[in-house]
C-alpha cells in the first residue's frame, strides 16, 4: 500500500500529487532527547562551538510556516523520522495542512511487502483522519476473494473511524472497484456497500465531490449508495458527481424509475459524469428542474456494450439547454462509430463542447467515417472546442474532410487524431493556422502507416517542423509522429 501526500490545490483528487514512501506505525511519535543537547565527552575548541551554535540557531529560528513547507515536501517515512528530532518538529508533524489531501493505495496482489498495508491504512486514519479534506482510495486489480474480503474489513474500520473523527471531508474518490467481478462474492460486496452507504450518510452534509467511477453496481445497489448523500435533508448539495461505469454493463438504467427518483435528490450539480445508458427524457427534465442555475458540464460516455438504443427527444435537450444557460456537453464514444447510431445520440439541440470517437483499432470495411465528418459534426461548428479521433480508416482517405471540419469549427482549440493520414495533412493545418483560418492551441497527430519503416515520414515531419518552428514554439502544444500499423 502507498499512502501518498500531495499539494493542497483545493480541488481534491483532480490533480497529480507527489509520490511518497510508505507510512509505518510509529506509536505516538514521541521525540527522544535531541542528541545535540547532551554534553560532549571531548573538549571542543571555540571555533567548533561557534559553528555548532550557529547551525543550531538556524534551525531553531526557522519560522513555523517554513518548517511546515519543508515537511510538506517530505515523504511519509521521512516525515515520521523528522518528527523524532524535537518537540517542535513533532508538533509540526500534526499540522492540518500536511494531511488535507491523501491517496491510499491497496495492492490487489498478495505480497510480503504489502503484508501490513491494511493495518497501516487504519493507523493513518486514526492519527490524521480528522484533517482530511480530499481522500482517494485505490484498490488495484484484486487477485482473489481473500484480498477483497480483507479490503472490505479494512474499509469498514477505516470508514467507521473517519466518520466519527472527520467533519471536513469535501471530496471522496474510490475508482475502478469493478464490484461485479467474481472475486467480489455477494456477501463481501453487500458488506462493503453497507459500510460505504453508512459513511456517506455521515459526511453528506459537507461532501462536495464524489467519484465512484468503475464501481459496476446493480441499479438497486447503486441507487441505494447515491441516496445516502441525501440522508439528512432528503436532498443533496454535492456539486460534482462521477458515475462513469458506475452501473454494470448491459443495464438499461434509463428505464429505471428508481434511478430518476434518486437523481431528483441532487439540487446543486455543477459537473455530472455518467454513461449514455443512464440518459432519458425524465432525467433531462429532472436536471432542468433542480439544477438549472448550477449545471455547467455533463460528460457522457457511450460504450458499445452499454444499451444506447433509447429514444431521446430533441425538445428535452432544448428545454434543459434553455434552463441551464451555461451548459456544455462532452461526448466520449467507445467503438460506437456508425453514422446511423451516432445520429440517434448527437441531436442538434445539444450544446456539444467536445466529441471523442475511438474505435480501439477495430476495422470494419462496411463502415465509413465520412458522413459523420461531413454531415453530423458540422452541426456543432459554433460550439465545438475539442475533437478527438482514433480510428482505423485504412479503407478510405479522410484528409480533406478532416481539414474542412477543422476550418469550419470557429471555436476549436484542441484537435487530436490517430488515423491513416498523409503527412501533408499536418502541413496544411499549420499553414491554415499561420493564415489565421483556425485557432488551434493543441495539435496531436499519430499518422498510421502500412509499413514497418517510417523513415520517409519522419524526414518529412522534421522538414515541416523546421518550416513552421516559430509558429509551433509560440502557439502550439504540438506532438506529431508516424506510427506503423501492421
Amino acid at each position: 500500500m502507498r499512502l501518498d501526500q500531495g499539494p493542497d490545490h483545493g480541488d481534491g483528487m483532480r490533480r497529480s500529487k507527489e509520490p511518497s514512501d510508505s507510512l509505518s506505525p510509529l506509536g505516538d511519535l514521541l521525540p527522544p532527547p535531541p542528541p545535540w543537547n547532551t554534553p560532549p565527552d571531548f573538549p571542543m575548541d571555540e571555533e567548533s562551538d561557534l559553528i555548532q551554535n550557529h547551525e543550531q540557531s538556524c534551525w531553531a529560528s526557522l519560522p513555523d510556516v517554513c518548517l511546515r513547507r519543508v515537511f510538506w515536501w517530505l515523504g511519509d517515512r521521512d516525515r515520521s523520522r523528522a518528527a523524532l528530532v524535537c518537540r517542535k518538529w513533532n508538533q509540526t508533524m500534526y499540522s492540518a495542512d500536511l494531511w488535507r489531501c491523501r491517496t491510499i493505495t491497496f495492492s490487489g496482489r498478495p505480497s510480503r511487502s504489502h503484508a501490513s498495508e491494511f493495518e497501516s491504512a487504519l493507523w493513518y486514519v486514526k492519527k490524521f483522519g480528522r484533517y482530511l479534506e480530499h481522500l482517494e482510495i485505490k484498490f488495484l486489480n484484486p487477485y482473489n476473494a481473500v484480498l477483497t474480503k480483507k479490503f472490505q474489513v479494512t474499509m469498514r474500520g477505516l470508514l467507521s473511524c473517519l466518520g466519527k473523527s472527520n467533519s471536513r471531508l469535501k471530496s471522496l474518490s474510490i475508482q475502478h472497484l469493478e464490484l461485479d467481478r467474481l472475486v467480489w462474492r455477494s456477501s463481501i460486496r453487500t458488506s462493503f456497500i453497507k459500510s460505504l452507504s453508512f459513511f456517506l450518510k455521515k459526511v453528506s452534509k459537507h461532501l462536495d465531490y464524489l467519484n465512484l467511477k468503475g464501481a459496476r453496481l446493480a441499479v438497486e445497489q447503486g441507487c441505494h449508495v447515491l441516496s445516502s448523500l441525501s440522508h439528512l435533508r432528503s436532498e443533496s448539495f454535492a456539486s460534482e458527481l462521477n458515475l462513469e461505469d458506475y452501473f454494470s454493463h448491459h443495464l438499461a438504467v434509463y428505464s429505471s424509475p428508481q434511478f430518476n427518483q434518486t437523481m431528483a435528490m441532487f439540487r446543486s450539480l455543477v459537473v455530472l459524469t455518467l454513461n449514455y445508458n443512464c440518459i432519458s427524457d425524465e432525467l433531462l427534465e429532472t436536471l432542468g428542474e433542480n439544477n438549472a442555475s448550477s449545471l455547467w458540464t455533463i460528460n457522457i460516455k457511450c460504450h458499445i456494450h452499454d444499451p444506447h438504443g433509447q429514444v431521446i427527444w430533441g425538445m428535452s435537450w432544448a428545454k434543459l439547454a434553455k434552463h441551464a444557460a451555461n451548459l456544455k456537453v462532452n461526448f466520449f464514444f467507445e467503438r460506437v462509430m456508425k453514422h446511423e447510431r451516432l445520429t440517434r445520440i448527437l441531436l442538434q439541440e445539444i450544446p456539444v463542447r467536445s466529441v471523442s470517437l475511438r474505435s480501439c483499432y477495430f476495422s470494419d470495411p462496411d463502415w465509413s467515417m465520412r458522413p459523420t465528418l461531413t454531415d453530423l459534426l458540422p452541426t456543432y461548428r459554433h460550439t465545438l472546442q475539442k475533437l478527438t479521433f482514433e480510428f482505423n480508416n485504412n479503407h478510405e482517405s479522410l484528409d480533406e474532410e478532416l481539414l474542412h471540419l477543422i476550418l469550419s469549427c470557429e471555436k476549436l482549440f484542441y484537435f487530436k487524431i490517430w488515423a491513416f493520414l498523409d503527412v501533408k495533412f499536418v502541413e496544411r493545418i499549420l499553414q491554415s493556422q499561420e493564415e489565421g483560418k483556425c485557432m488551434l492551441r493543441t495539435l496531436k497527430v499519430r499518422i498510421y502507416t502500412n509499413r514497418y519503416e517510417t523513415n520517409e515520414e519522419d524526414r518529412m515531419l522534421r522538414d515541416i517542423y523546421r518550416k513552421y518552428r516559430d509558429l509551433i514554439d509560440t502557439e502550439f502544444n504540438y506532438f506529431v509522429i508516424a506510427y506503423p500499423m501492421m
